[in-house]
């Protein structure tokens, strides 16, 4: 189970000012989801990614990262590994290609539920061991096809029909054009039992110069904070901070009958 943060800002600053509220409450979740901390941004034109497999409270590397960041969009995550996963850098999210980024919450098993319908250049891509990672090739797979609203749906709707059981499916994914966050979690699942109900919601914020969105854990009031409603994608765009909320239905079919050749 990981904890996520993202933002858009109307226009490029320094992250610990843009984050101001959010980052001391955020750090300190890494007493418990210390596996591993990322960062991706857009910077002069270019997504950049800085992570590491070790406790964000306890990063020097985490602080200077923050410091130095200026940007107008981004996504943090924070780490707590699924009992027996690596905590090498393959493993730690964001995950990324050259203009999308992408961070999850939640898990699903087995790991490798979604290998059989990545196509061979995604199945090659895979570094790590997590399901987090093959969900962001299949996001990415329909991305080739559709807008990001879809392939998040589609992506999420074939992890639910090809998995055995899974958690949570909330995650961000930041374009050069929005951030998308998607919340999907089972009511019924062990995690969500054990953890209670107030433990998946994503929440945002919509203020005059900036868009949050995050994992719960911290003080996030309501109003003005608001929780993004089960299967559906808020889009934050960066051009001029417009929010939409779109209740998602795939509208793509499986990816066996892509395979196969069905339209």
């Amino acid at each position: 189970m990981c904890r996520l943060l993202g933002v858009v800002g109307a226009s490029a600053g320094r992250l610990t000012e843009l984050l101001a509220t959010e980052l001391p409450g955020f750090t300190e979740l890494s007493a418990e989801h210390g596996d591993g901390w990322g960062v991706a941004h857009w910077h002069d034109g270019e997504l950049r990614v800085d992570k590491e497999p070790t406790s964000a409270r306890t990063s020097e590397g985490f602080t200077s990262t923050l410091s130095r960041i200026t940007t107008d969009a981004a996504l943090l995550h924070i780490r707590l590994a699924n009992p027996g996963s690596p905590l090498v850098l393959a493993n730690t999210h964001p995950f990324r290609s050259a203009t999308v980024a992408f961070a999850h919450n939640g898990d699903f098993s087995p790991a490798d539920a979604v290998d059989d319908l990545l196509e061979p250049e995604m199945r090659e891509a895979v570094a790590g061991t997590t399901d987090s990672e093959r969900f962001f090739l299949l996001v990415r797979q329909f991305l080739r096809r559709t807008d990001p609203v879809t392939a998040l749906s589609s992506a999420a709707a074939e992890v639910r029909r090809h998995a055995t059981r899974y958690s949570g499916l909330n995650c961000l994914l930041l374009t050069e054009q929005s951030l998308f966050a998607y919340a999907d979690h089972d009511p019924d699942s062990a995690v969500s039992r054990r953890r209670g109900p107030g433990f998946f919601p994503l929440n945002y914020l919509v203020e005059p110069d900036r868009v949050v969105v995050a994992s719960t854990g911290w003080d996030q009031p309501t109003p003005p904070w608001h929780q993004l409603d089960q299967r559906h994608v808020l889009e934050v765009r960066r051009s001029d901070l417009r929010v939409s909320r779109h209740l998602t239905r795939p509208e793509l079919p499986p990816v066996a009958a892509v395979k196969s050749g069905v339209r």
